[in-house]
């Protein structure tokens, strides 16, 4: 992959990892992993989906491979498969490290057009709740530097059986497969117009 698109402006990372569950052969083979990024390509930085463990409301990033990375990546589900969305207001991070954070996937299933109480989940307006939250969660990282919401677009997946909702589709897009965007999208696109100063 490397050899392939290392000429990409678009990449800007290398990842070697997404949500492994750490052991000592899995912490032996990212290391060769890493050498092997850094000698094919010693000019991008090499990031990873690190292990989060929790103590009590904070969330501490010291997965061991996180110390041979560049970036510290994370995913996060507050709100979603952790909790529910309140959670989000409790929660802090903390790492060993002074290294930059990408918060590489946070967000909720939502069926495009369904809608109901913030409380009811697969709709709209508990997607929306729990960005707003989960952004507001997020502006207290100080090491935060980037985040990557999962997804902007609903996608096929046959993991997804739930009748009605799925049918075989994951739903943590901000946009619909059918193109509509959800009220999420508006919450996030907000987030990143302040970012930019445009608001």
């Amino acid at each position: 992959m490397i050899g392939r698109d290392r000429n990409r402006a678009a990449v800007v990372l290398w990842s070697i990892a997404n949500e492994t569950p750490i052991s000592e052969p899995r912490n032996a083979f990212l290391r060769t992993l890493i050498d092997d990024a850094r000698r094919l390509d010693p000019t991008r930085l090499l990031t990873a989906a690190l292990q989060a463990r929790g103590e009590g409301d904070t969330h501490v990033i010291d997965d061991p491979i996180g110390e041979q990375l560049d970036v510290m990546g994370n995913n996060e589900y507050v709100g979603w498969y952790d909790g529910l969305p309140e959670k989000c207001d409790r929660i802090t991070f903390r790492s060993p490290w002074t290294k930059p954070l990408v918060m590489s996937e946070f967000g909720a299933d939502a069926l495009a057009g369904h809608r109901g109480s913030p409380e009811q989940r697969f709709t709209e307006d508990y997607q929306e709740v729990l960005y707003q939250r989960q952004i507001a969660m997020l502006k207290r990282i100080p090491f935060l530097r980037g985040t990557a919401p999962w997804i902007l677009m609903d996608f096929r997946s046959p993991r997804r059986p739930l009748p009605v909702i799925q049918e075989g589709w994951n739903r943590k897009g901000l946009v619909s497969e059918r193109g509509l965007r959800k009220r999420a999208f508006y919450v996030l696109q907000t987030f990143y117009e302040e970012l930019a100063g445009r608001r």
